[in-house]
């Protein structure tokens, strides 16, 4: 008999939760060692000290409560996209959309907080445009979803169709729908913003974080637990590992495609709170720009697991802030460098994690 069947239930189920823990926070600490070392080399390439610039990257970034504030405003975007993409990825689907989906949420989100009526409270205003701008992204993750439940057509190529077709239509919603030449929205009423952290922690005032971080968070957590626990959300992973046994059980899978990517496309239109709420308080064209993308290697380093989601994405937000702290000496560029050199180690990690977990199996199977 193996030695995990002679757990008591409470005792496995605290050893599943302390695997999951070292399994999200292992391969952000990887990247993160890694990244620490190819930041000394690039440093060198470019003539500077490297204590210096790593000295002024942490300053910039962990360094300061401003610094701390920065990071959770540049992570909060790419946790909702992350999550957006891993939901799909859990259905066997990949959201390269994503980054349409933000653009036309956060457009529909800021003219839902600005047209509201003055003296609409913050319980009304607020969910309000949250919700219509999750359903814009559902509306824009629909033509994939129904193109691939429908008719077979890879969500790949027309999630790329959609990014563009969003690219056009924005700028002529916002200039001839809406008349706004100076391509932004009108400013949402106060009631339908955000508050920003330093509310609740005054030590990172003037930084942007706002309580769309914790909306993340708790957004990450809660889906995790319905993929785990609902029915649909089982079959959804079911659908992602073996669609022919999936449809051979009598599952619907065309369907629960279909209910992944809108669910996903509905995350990454809330993306909008942390850069059209929670910061500017109306849309402008290009805000949130590149989110869609990031959110895509935040999802593969995040693992599935929402801990590890919130890591990889405190992570690529660590790295944004430092390459705009640390601009003057090292290439912001360089920082894209980094990224992509964190991708690759958490994916090794990844795989190392994989070959000891079943040797540990075969070890632990009974004779």
């Amino acid at each position: 008999m193996s030695s995990s069947a002679r757990e008591p239930p409470r005792a496995a189920r605290r050893r599943g939760r302390l695997r999951e823990l070292r399994g999200a926070a292992l391969p952000a600490a990887i990247a993160l060692g890694g990244v620490l070392l190819a930041l000394n080399l690039i440093s060198f390439g470019f003539g500077e000290a490297p204590a210096s610039v790593l000295r002024r990257a942490f300053e910039g970034t962990w360094g300061t409560p401003y610094g701390v504030g920065q990071v959770l405003f540049k992570a909060t975007p790419l946790l909702f996209t992350g999550l957006a993409f891993s939901i799909a990825i859990r259905a066997g689907l990949f959201n390269i959309g994503a980054e349409g989906q933000v653009a036309m949420a956060s457009l529909a989100g800021a003219v839902v907080a600005a047209e509201l009526p003055r003296g609409t409270p913050w319980l009304v205003a607020v969910p309000a445009s949250i919700a219509c701008a999750m359903a814009t992204g559902a509306a824009v993750a629909l033509v994939p979803a129904l193109l691939r439940a429908r008719l077979g057509a890879h969500e790949i190529i027309s999630g790329i169709m959609m990014n563009r077709v969003v690219d056009v239509l924005a700028p002529w919603l916002l200039a001839s729908v809406l008349g706004r030449a100076a391509m932004r929205t009108a400013d949402a009423i106060p009631a339908a913003t955000l508050p920003r952290l330093d509310r609740f922690v005054p030590a990172l005032r003037g930084s942007a974080a706002s309580v769309a971080f914790v909306l993340a968070v708790a957004l990450a957590f809660a889906a995790h637990r319905a993929l785990s626990r609902t029915r649909a959300g089982r079959e959804m992973r079911f659908v992602g590992q073996r669609a022919e046994a999936a449809r051979a059980e009598g599952i619907d899978v065309p369907r629960r495609r279909l209910a992944a990517m809108l669910a996903s496309g509905a995350v990454a239109g809330a993306a909008m709170t942390a850069t059209t709420l929670g910061y500017k308080g109306y849309y402008e064209l290009g805000l949130g720009a590149g989110a869609g993308f990031s959110g895509i290697p935040v999802a593969l380093l995040g693992r599935g697991t929402p801990l590890g989601l919130v890591l990889a994405a405190v992570l690529f937000g660590t790295l944004e802030q430092a390459g705009l702290a640390i601009n003057a000496r090292v290439p912001k560029e360089a920082m894209d460098v980094l990224e992509a050199l964190a991708i690759v180690l958490v994916a090794a990690a990844a795989g190392s994690g994989e070959r000891a977990r079943g040797a540990r199996h075969v070890e632990d199977a009974p004779a």
